[in-house]
């Protein structure tokens, strides 16, 4: 019996053993997730809180609070945005100013120009109004400003602009405690310039962006230049390629549309002066050396027809060149420029060239066929061909003695260059060479000498050109 009883109680306090093992390991079964819920239930009622420890200390996001959002403190969900501000008062007044950040291209085949430029507006909603202590702006971006009132703005004339989104979108909107306003864009706009060409490429133009309210007339919307003159600000390193930029400004006008009203403009008027060095090393300087080619025919011998016809032919063809590659690059417009009065003129001169050697070769030939003629009417001609040989008996033939000086030299000239002309005194008392009888003597003048058309070129035709130029450069500089 006692045996018995031992046993009963070991079993029972081995059972009684197990039940507190068991319960000593069961925190250790839970999981990860039941472990930290634990703890943060117990962080939360402040039972587990302990006195010095910086983990429990962590101040609250106040970013993440619902009492500091953007949109409550501006109350934009408190008014109609789609309102102007004071909507059935007087008109808003909105002023601009503008930072030119480059000027890019000048287009005279497209009529238009491309400029980047900042673009700010300056208005006052007191509807965006909040308390500050400090009197500190707020500045957000362009999601806020799609959520409230913003003027319409757009360039009259604009054939392209497109608002920077690089690498967000390039918008900037700062509002006031008190309700002002600044709203700022970098704009890429490309617009149309009138470009008078009649003086090109010594021509002076003067472009025009223009800046006006889509939808508000005059009755709700005045814009105004915030500082006047100084509301433009130009990039001092802005330069052009064949420009010089001689000054910006701005004006202000009213703008009428039959349908809708009067609205107000305004202007950035901006001045540009073409560089005239490079057209004249592609374009005047060429051109006149063409024309001073064309001259080098006229101390060549009329007889090189080989030399002569290729250089007028080759100097035509030239200024044709010159001419068409000049008005590729322009515009087709229905007037005259300064460039083609240049360049035709030129042509001209080159084209006369040809032509004088055209009349050259004709009474050349003329003057062959009528001293063939003269030779073959003649009793002896022998005397022609040599002056010394001119003093022949005036009662046999005809003739009469006649000095080398009066007559000149007949045939090639001497120093190349020197021809006059002969005098052939011919009797008409011989019935053989005129067919009737007459009581007196005759004279017969004839002209050989076609070299006085070269002489005279080559100083008319240089004379005329620097004339030419002269007046040119005079009028259009």
């Amino acid at each position: 019996m006692q045996v018995d009883a031992v046993l009963v109680l070991f079993c029972v306090w081995l059972a009684g053993a197990a039940g507190r093992m068991a319960q000593s390991r069961g925190p250790k079964l839970e999981t990860y997730k039941q472990s930290r819920s634990r703890r943060e239930t117990r962080m939360d009622s402040g039972g587990g809180e302990k006195p010095g420890n910086p983990i429990y200390k962590r101040s609250p996001d106040m970013t993440k609070s619902l009492v500091t959002k953007s949109e409550q403190l501006l109350r934009i969900d408190d008014h109609d945005f789609t309102m102007r501000p004071a909507f059935g008062g007087p008109p808003i007044p909105v002023g601009v100013d503008v930072q030119v950040e480059s000027l890019d291209t000048i287009s005279e085949v497209d009529m238009d120009f491309t400029m980047t430029l900042y673009l700010r507006h300056y208005w006052k909603d007191e509807r965006l109004s909040f308390p500050s202590t400090n009197n500190q702006s707020m500045t957000f971006d362009s999601r806020l400003a799609k959520k409230i009132w913003v003027p319409d703005m757009f360039f009259v004339h604009s054939k392209r602009s497109f608002i920077h989104d690089t690498t967000t979108d390039n918008v900037m909107l700062r509002v006031y405690p008190d309700g002002n306003v600044l709203y700022s864009l970098r704009i890429t706009v490309t617009a149309m310039c009138n470009m008078d060409l009649s003086r090109f490429p010594l021509d002076t133009q003067t472009c025009s962006l223009e800046i006006e309210s889509y939808a508000y007339t005059d009755d709700d919307l005045m814009l105004y230049w915030k500082k006047g003159n100084e509301s433009l600000n130009t990039d001092e390193r802005i330069s052009l390629s064949q420009f010089l930029i001689q000054k910006f400004h701005t004006t202000t006008k009213l703008a009428f549309y039959s349908s809708t009203g009067w609205y107000n403009r305004l202007y950035i008027h901006f001045t540009l002066r073409r560089h005239i060095f490079f057209f004249l090393l592609q374009t005047y300087f060429p051109a006149t050396l063409m024309v001073m080619l064309s001259w080098v025919s006229f101390w060549i011998d009329r007889r090189a027809v080989p030399a002569r016809v290729p250089l007028g032919i080759t100097t035509v063809l030239t200024m044709s060149t010159i001419i068409t590659g000049v008005n590729a690059s322009m515009p087709r417009v229905s007037y005259i420029k300064a460039v083609d009065i240049y360049l035709w003129v030129s042509f001209v001169f080159v084209f006369l060239s040809v032509i004088e050697y055209a009349a050259v070769n004709y009474l050349s030939t003329v003057q062959e066929r009528k001293e063939r003629k003269l030779r073959e009417r003649l009793p002896c001609t022998c005397g022609i061909g040599n002056p010394d040989d001119m003093m022949i008996d005036p009662q046999i033939t005809g003739y009469g003695s006649m000095d080398v000086n009066t007559t000149g030299n007949y045939g090639m000239p001497e120093n190349g260059g020197r021809q006059d002309r002969m005098l052939a005194q011919v009797s008409l008392n011989d019935p053989q060479i005129t067919g009737q009888v007459q009581p007196s003597r005759a004279y017969v003048n004839v002209w050989i000498d076609t070299h006085a058309i070269d002489k005279y070129s080559r100083v008319l035709f240089p004379g005329a050109y620097i004339l030419f130029n002269i007046i040119y450069w005079s009028i259009y500089s």
